[in-house]
């Protein structure tokens, strides 16, 4: 296997899971011996990514805006500068510079690699991301959805490779320690004494937040001691939202049983804590690295079958599958995984190394083809 040379495109490096997913091919490029290079307007992953052996050049590639045609022409530069064998898009406008930078390149070019993050709003802008030599898919549901809406689509191009986790990071049976339950305590004395609802996930109505304090409120009035903690949801720019589901919870009755805290480092902690975790989200997620992060420590999870969630739960945990919309059903499955939840999955095939792996094989069938 001989030394390669991948260029990855984002538009910048401060959070979430396309970054996330950009560090880690890093490291396994790095580890592989390959050479990593970053292209983004840069963040704050910027310091891990160097630490990690990466490189990183700093170009607006994601700015929509009359200077993304100085960065079009600059990024072409940079390509021919370092001769990649491999450039790899991870969002659309660094796609479409992409594609456009490597046009203006002698042959032999780099092999283009796009991987679909999400549900795009379909249309041409969207199609750039089906335009690679090879477009991965992080769900069988993003394959399925590619294909619906460009069916123009080369199947034979669409690999699909699930997002994965460390099993080291999230280990089976995980507790932790007295002190982080100390200092959870005083953070969150909401949460003590009860048993734990856990929704972690971003402060935003599509996460399905209200369907929790809906579900909540239910199960209380049923005579069920619990409290529900909304990781993630207080964020900056978010207190007109955040002020809705605090109203929302008062008007039920289960104000002082609810927690909305800022994102948090700790969630392998959060998930132990948890007796049931929730994943609500009123629209379909491309994959649903929650699903599997708690399963793999041990978590029982509910959620609505659709969507990356819906395609994890049916394989890995059938009772936590809920029809959309169905409250009903919802709050029945939700009885029955905190009163006897079925027995976790004896493995779970969605592995940080299985993704890694997957991917650099396709990197090295490109250059090889």
């Amino acid at each position: 296997m001989r030394r390669l040379t991948v260029v990855q495109l984002l538009p910048a490096l401060h959070s979430g899971g396309v970054e996330r997913s950009t560090l880690e091919i890093a490291a396994a490029l790095v580890a592989a011996g390959h050479r990593s290079i970053v292209v983004s307007a840069g963040g704050r992953l910027v310091e891990r990514l160097v630490a990690g052996g990466s490189e990183h050049i700093a170009l607006p590639i994601g700015r929509k805006s009359p200077s993304v045609f100085r960065a079009a022409f600059a990024l072409r530069r940079t390509l021919a500068a370092l001769k990649p064998d491999i450039v790899h898009a991870r969002s659309r406008l660094p796609a479409w510079l992409g594609r456009f930078a490597l046009r203006g390149l002698p042959e032999p070019r780099p092999r283009f690699v796009t991987t679909v993050h999400g549900m795009n709003s379909p249309g041409r802008y969207s199609g750039v991301m089906r335009s690679g030599d090879a477009v991965i898919c992080v769900s069988g549901t993003v394959r399925a959805y590619v294909l619906r809406h460009w069916p123009d689509t080369d199947p034979a191009r669409l690999r699909v490779v699930p997002r994965g986790v460390d099993p080291e990071d999230f280990p089976r049976g995980y507790a932790p320690d007295a002190a982080w339950r100390e200092a959870w305590a005083k953070q969150c004395p909401a949460l003590q004494g009860g048993r734990v609802l856990l929704m972690p996930g971003r402060g935003t109505r599509l996460k399905g937040h209200a369907e929790a304090i809906e579900l909540l409120a239910l199960l209380r009035a049923e005579g069920h001691d619990l409290r529900l903690w909304l990781l993630g949801a207080d964020e900056p720019g978010r207190e007109a939202y955040l002020g809705e589901l605090r109203a929302l919870a008062a008007a039920r009755g289960v104000a002082d049983a609810v927690v909305a805290s800022p994102p948090r480092h700790d969630v392998r902690e959060a998930y132990a804590v948890a007796d049931l975790v929730l994943q609500l989200s009123t629209k379909p997620e491309a994959f649903g690295r929650t699903v599997v992060e708690a399963l793999s420590i041990g978590r029982p999870v509910l959620g609505w079958d659709h969507g990356g969630v819906g395609e994890l739960l049916r394989t890995l945990y059938p009772a936590g599958a809920v029809a959309p919309g169905d409250r009903v059903a919802l709050a029945q499955a939700a009885r029955a995984l905190l009163a006897a939840p079925p027995p976790m999955p004896v493995t779970i095939p969605h592995t940080l190394a299985a993704m890694q792996s997957a991917t650099l094989e396709l990197y090295d069938q490109l250059v090889a083809d």
